[in-house]
């Protein structure tokens, strides 16, 4: 008997009611975050703001869009999920908890010697990760060749990769945009995280790129841009890129650093950011306040 999949095939399907969808998908959401700030708290610094701002495109894609099977990491019939962008693991790690393919508890290790979850994540060491993550602009061109190979091996699996707004200043990123849409790779949806902010600088000081939207369709993909801390819009996007045929999907999502915690939405420096040790409970407690409203 096959193991069952993710939920994410009944809801694809319109099985699923799509109020109950969103409001599960935002407490798992809530699920994330709280993940991130147990993981932060370990180390007690780290890529918190982002963990915080993309928890919602994340709870999307593991709770409502990707097909994977938690206790069989390796089913040759899963979606992949790619993150390129390597210093996001701690968000990654708290997504995989909460799909259930690594252990709550394993959180606890983060970052910490002989542990599975390093603080850039590595294929190698982690369960449900695809590829490791360092140096930008690896994330696509690696989509594109995996997206080729199912399509070679008539698997009709499809690829997701999670890149920054910082790292579409890489040249590799747009060879691979242009491979991709030469193939008509409709198996590969791109997630752009634009939160504006990368180690250098706002993303516009540093180079510009916007606007971001219109290079897309002009390297020929279809291209949507969102809110990404907005669940409902999330699901409609990602619905609507899930039935697209003929080219690759790009989801492009404004996210805001430390979304859920006020105290850290507004704080300096937040790209590699340092929290005191009497900040994490009161952080929980604006994460909690936050999904009682």
């Amino acid at each position: 008997m096959n193991a069952p999949t993710s939920p994410a095939v009944a809801n694809a399907a319109g099985t699923a009611d799509r109020a109950e969808r969103i409001t599960r998908i935002r407490e798992a959401a809530y699920r994330i975050r709280r993940n991130a700030l147990d993981m932060g708290e370990v180390q007690g610094q780290g890529y918190i703001g982002q963990a915080l701002g993309v928890a919602d495109v994340l709870a999307v894609v593991y709770t409502d869009q990707l097909r994977y099977r938690p206790e069989d990491p390796h089913w040759p019939d899963r979606d992949r999920f790619l993150l390129s962008i390597g210093h996001y693991a701690i968000a990654l790690y708290a997504a995989l908890a909460e799909a259930g393919t690594i252990p709550l508890e394993e959180l606890e290790t983060y970052g910490s010697d002989d542990s599975r979850l390093p603080m850039s994540a590595m294929a190698s060491y982690t369960p449900g990760v695809e590829i490791s993550g360092g140096s930008l602009g690896h994330g696509l061109p690696v989509a594109t060749g995996m997206a080729l190979g199912l399509r070679h091996q008539g698997n009709s699996a499809r690829v997701f990769n999670l890149l920054s707004d910082g790292e579409l200043d890489e040249g590799s990123t747009w060879e691979a945009a242009m491979a991709c849409a030469h193939h008509g790779l409709d198996n590969v949806t791109a997630i752009v995280d634009v939160n504006a902010l990368q180690a250098d600088g706002p993303t516009a000081g540093v180079l510009r790129t916007e606007p971001v939207t219109d290079k897309w369709q002009a390297f020929g993909w279809h291209a949507l841009r969102v809110d990404g801390n907005d669940v409902a819009a999330l699901v409609d996007a990602l619905d609507e890129l899930r039935a697209h045929r003929g080219s690759p999907s790009v989801l492009i999502c404004d996210t805001r650093i430390g979304r859920g915690v006020p105290l850290l939405e507004t704080r300096e420096k937040a790209h590699f950011m340092r929290v005191e040790e009497h900040e994490w409970q009161a952080a929980r407690t604006q994460l909690e306040e936050g999904l009682a409203r």
